[in-house]
């Protein structure tokens, strides 16, 4: 069965909700504080919206699970999710930054089979059907450029993790930059913009399950920090870190990434 169906239905709503997303960041926009401390806006709860309107009309018996929703376990008995960032990177939107992106993955038997990222400040839009490859697209109106990569080769990482020095013994072998959006990198990674993502902690499945099907269409890898695969709609959804890796990285270089990911599983104290 194919899902270009499916695809053709989320990236119509993808879009209309990156427009909304725009509107809203020149209109103005409510900012408030999640109990986690993280901040979420009243375009990142517009968003989900219409996403969800959208592909739950066109999909009512499929399930969601989304960062802005209130999680229902009914989607554990469900064959078909939609995993759902709606703005992945709201820092990033907040500040005016082109680093964030709606993110949205549909996940059958805990596997990514359509995936679609969307920057609509750059006007990026990378899809995957599993089996079919990626797809990268520019919307020639878009008001930003989209990321210029600088020295290769070049890791994307969590800012935090970066700032206390967890990634020094990667910089002899490779760039270190930091990115405020986790889908946002996998989709550059993906795209063959940049050659890593690493995260040691953290996150959740609605933060990778679409760029993980993006990465594994590029030709690429990803897993869990300590390099397990990935299984998603989970009754707990988050993730322990992840190690996304492109497929023109170099063979030394890929080692001492792997070593350094593999290392985290000694870590313990939680991301701010």
């Amino acid at each position: 069965m194919t899902m270009d169906h499916e695809l053709s239905i989320l990236s119509e709503a993808m879009r209309r909700a990156g427009r909304e997303a725009l509107r809203m960041a020149a209109t103005g926009f409510d900012t408030y504080t999640k109990p986690d401390q993280s901040p979420v806006t009243s375009a990142d709860l517009a968003v989900n919206q219409i996403l969800r309107d959208h592909l739950s009309a066109a999909f009512p018996e499929d399930g969601w699970l989304s960062e802005e929703t209130e999680d229902n376990h009914n989607r554990l008995t469900r064959s078909r999710v939609w995993i759902v960032d709606p703005i992945d990177g709201t820092r990033s939107f907040v500040r005016g930054l082109p680093e964030f992106c709606l993110s949205v993955a549909l996940v059958e038997q805990g596997m990514p089979a359509v995936a679609a990222i969307f920057n609509p400040a750059t006007g990026e839009f990378f899809s995957a059907i599993r089996g079919q490859g990626i797809r990268v697209e520019r919307q020639a109106e878009a008001g930003q450029a989209p990321f210029t990569p600088p020295e290769r080769p070049l890791a994307l990482v969590n800012p935090w993790e970066l700032r206390v020095g967890r990634f020094q013994a990667l910089e002899p072998h490779l760039h270190c930059r930091p990115i405020g959006s986790i889908a946002y990198a996998l989709a550059l990674v993906a795209a063959g913009q940049a050659d890593a993502v690493v995260t040691l902690e953290g996150g959740n499945e609605w933060d990778i399950a679409a760029g993980v099907l993006l990465i594994e269409e590029s030709g690429g890898r990803a897993t869990t920090a300590a390099g397990h695969p990935f299984t998603f709609n989970r009754a707990d959804p988050r993730v322990k870190g992840t190690l996304a890796i492109g497929i023109d990285l170099t063979t030394p270089t890929r080692t001492h990434l792997i070593q350094l990911s593999a290392a985290s599983r000694d870590l313990r104290a939680p991301l701010p």
